[in-house]
């Protein structure tokens, strides 16, 4: 490779998920709040998604606009693939919050493919963290207004069926698993997929750029320019996958909270 095009690369680095404050900012119990981009993208992400569902049905037609059709679809497609698949006839009572998790995951997702953007905010763990949070209080407080504090620790720390020397090991694993490890495993694969994708495009983006620079290697440039243009449609994809694999999980937990035994 040449000196001018090791120059020419510089190769993405966690230093791109840090941001400076816009202003000034607010230092509590010395943790600091301060508004910059990647807030700006989750306020941003908000107000279109809040936009969207507003003004696709504040005003609902018999002959619907493409806003509208849009908004309902959207919310057909969480009701029949996410909600009565793991909800069954509770389905319609936790829709909602299904539909909420699923699109606002997705718009603050799909930034990573605007240009000029080229970011999400779920690629910083801490607000797919809130999310995770926010649904573990839900499904454990339906678990323990379903069937008691007691009843649920029981349906979820004693599984019907084993030997009873063998809850000695089960017990512990269970709360592990089932009531400590949940939000954790919610809001890493989420933040996880979204930091990969960030470096994958920035990776042959960056590298594109790099061999147009000049030199024998422009050559690779159309396949590496292809690669990247494969890898935006790519994140297309997991921006989807990512909002329905974390919906559909916390309408998993809230199944197995509402049901009588596993």
């Amino acid at each position: 490779m040449s000196r001018g095009l090791l120059g020419a690369f510089v190769p993405p680095t966690t230093k791109d998920f840090v941001w400076p404050c816009w202003g000034g900012g607010l230092r509590i119990g010395g943790v600091s709040f301060c508004f910059n981009f990647v807030t700006f993208l989750v306020l941003l992400g908000f107000l279109l998604f809040v936009a969207f569902f507003f003004f696709g049905l504040w005003r609902p037609q018999i002959v619907p606009g493409k806003l509208q059709s849009m908004a309902e679809m959207g919310i057909q497609f969480v009701r029949e693939n996410i909600a009565i698949p793991m909800l069954g006839p509770e389905s319609d009572r936790y829709l909602p919050l299904l539909a909420t998790l699923f699109f606002a995951i997705l718009f603050w997702n799909i930034f990573e493919v605007v240009p000029g953007i080229n970011f999400s905010s779920n690629s910083r763990v801490a607000f797919p963290m809130v999310m995770a949070i926010t649904a573990w209080v839900i499904f454990n407080a339906v678990g323990i207004r379903t069937h008691g504090f007691v009843g649920y620790l029981k349906l979820v720390l004693f599984p019907p069926g084993a030997p009873a020397l063998l809850y000695v090991l089960l017990v512990p694993i269970e709360f592990v698993t089932s009531i400590l490890i949940r939000p954790v495993t919610l809001s890493i694969r989420l933040a996880a997929n979204l930091l990969a994708g960030h470096f994958l495009l920035a990776v042959f983006f960056l590298g594109t750029i790099a061999l147009l620079q000049g030199g024998w290697l422009v050559v690779f440039a159309p396949f590496s320019f292809a690669m990247s243009i494969a890898l935006v449609g790519f994140e297309i994809f997991v921006s989807i996958l990512q909002a329905f694999i974390f919906a559909i999980l916390t309408a998993s937990y809230i199944g197995g909270a509402l049901a009588e035994e596993h």
